[in-house]
């Protein structure tokens, strides 16, 4: 048996995290980094991905994009892939909530927000695809969320990708799989990040939520470091088309 320790070891593994930039997307990228693992941060702040690279050293690249741009999918692919080689791992935390009402959804925010949230990790997971299945290993990693399976007020756009996202992630895994290429989710709760800043900063809104989960807080950043961390190793090898929750039991009540 091999030595459990080295089951979330990432070392020689390459990986592309969009929405590097900050919040989960910065701490995913940081602790893949800390696992061992080579990281390209996409994001479209170039000032804030410097940051990151600063942090994370020599083991760290950056690319400046909006992955919500299909007309330069191709070039996109090519850039994430200079740095260090094909990703191994392929992390979609680039995300955006306009946060609508049903009545007042616009053109401009339904595409905006399907572009991005879904369509992006589709198509550059495509791209990204042929070079996993040469080596016969990969992880793909999107994000969900709790309104996968939960209707909020002011979601209506957001959270038809987010649940469309749980039968992508499916979807991947029944066609990448046998190829030795794992497709999962990451669904968190309420976590401080720039996506739900107006949530924290209603301190009655953000004690509400804390009570709703069965840990009775929020979560923090370093939380979603073990799951992002099994997704993406040798310890997830016969896991996939999964959703694991990541919201301290919000969704369990």
């Amino acid at each position: 048996m091999d030595d459990p320790r080295t089951l979330f070891d990432l070392a020689g593994k390459v990986a592309c995290v969009t929405g590097a930039s900050s919040g989960l997307g910065r701490q995913v990228a940081t602790v893949l980094a800390a696992a061992g693992a080579r990281v390209v941060g996409v994001a479209r702040r170039e000032e804030a991905l410097a940051g990151l690279c600063d942090e994370i050293g020599d083991s760290a690249a950056a690319v400046t994009a909006d992955v919500a741009d299909r007309s330069r999918l191709d070039a996109l692919a090519q850039q994430v892939s200079d740095p260090f080689g094909a990703p191994d791992i392929l992390i979609h935390a680039a995300g955006v909530n306009t946060r609508e009402a049903a009545d007042d959804v616009t053109d401009a925010g339904w595409d905006a927000t399907l572009a991005l949230n879904l369509s992006a990790p589709f198509f550059l997971s495509q791209a990204m695809v042929p070079a996993m299945k040469a080596r016969g290993w990969g992880r793909i990693v999107n994000f969900a969320s709790l309104q996968t399976t939960r209707a909020f007020p002011g979601g209506i756009a957001y959270g038809a990708t987010k649940a469309g996202i749980g039968q992508l992630t499916r979807a991947m895994a029944e066609a990448w799989s046998p190829h030795g290429i794992t497709a999962n989710a990451i669904g968190p709760g309420f976590f401080p990040t720039e996506l739900t800043q107006t949530v924290f900063d209603d301190p009655d809104r953000a004690a509400r939520n804390a009570a709703q989960t069965c840990i009775r807080r929020n979560g923090r950043l370093e939380d979603i470091d073990g799951p992002i961390l099994f997704l993406c190793s040798r310890a997830s090898d016969y896991v996939t088309g999964q959703v694991l929750m990541v919201d301290g039991g919000f969704t369990a009540k």
